[in-house]
């Protein structure tokens, strides 16, 4: 059990039968009154978030979160395949569940894959990627006072915007939170 007055962020709970990650909290101490506890909570499954008060002396359990690391095999129609690389089961997850979580993520790559009670709500590709331009027009010279950059296809159909200099065929790395251009490799 977890007392308000020790929440910190990144904690996760079970909070009236539903699973929240603690994404910011704030102790409010005014000057009449008792103190509490001001937080922003995210529901894992829904992706929604709650700001929600609670006392520094309410208890709520932990939830525990699984996070396994496993393979992308291959996706057919709405179905993406995985495979735990240490047992070898494999497991086929819906879009539902994916998200855009795979849009910069090739087949036979490591992810972790997020679960509660067996239940999988998430899927969380590696940090950086590093994937080659299929597609991107060419740049032109004097265009750069700007810091100017075009839209590029990387392998995975995600488009990403990178500096002019960069053309077809290059390697780039890229930030899968933000879906940032970082280097070229």
């Amino acid at each position: 059990m977890i007392s308000a007055g020790d929440f910190r962020n990144g904690v996760t709970l079970e909070i009236e039968g539903n699973i929240y990650q603690i994404i910011e909290f704030q102790h409010v101490k005014p000057g009449k009154g008792a103190a509490f506890v001001r937080t922003k909570l995210k529901n894992i499954i829904s992706g929604g978030v709650v700001e929600k008060t609670f006392r520094p002396t309410e208890k709520f359990p932990a939830a525990r979160i699984d996070r396994v690391d496993m393979q992308y095999l291959y996706s057919d129609g709405d179905l993406f395949h995985f495979m735990n690389v240490e047992t070898y089961d494999q497991i086929a997850l819906n879009q539902e569940a994916i998200g855009d979580a795979l849009k910069f993520v090739k087949e036979n790559e490591m992810v972790k894959v997020c679960s509660h009670n067996g239940d999988v709500f998430a899927v969380e590709p590696p940090l950086f990627v590093e994937l080659e331009v299929t597609d991107t027009e060419p740049g032109f010279k004097g265009d750069t006072a700007t810091g100017a950059t075009k839209p590029a296809t990387v392998e995975t159909g995600a488009v990403v915007y990178v500096p002019l200099f960069v053309e077809t065929g290059d390697k780039l790395k890229i930030d899968t939170r933000t879906g940032e251009y970082l280097s070229r490799v």
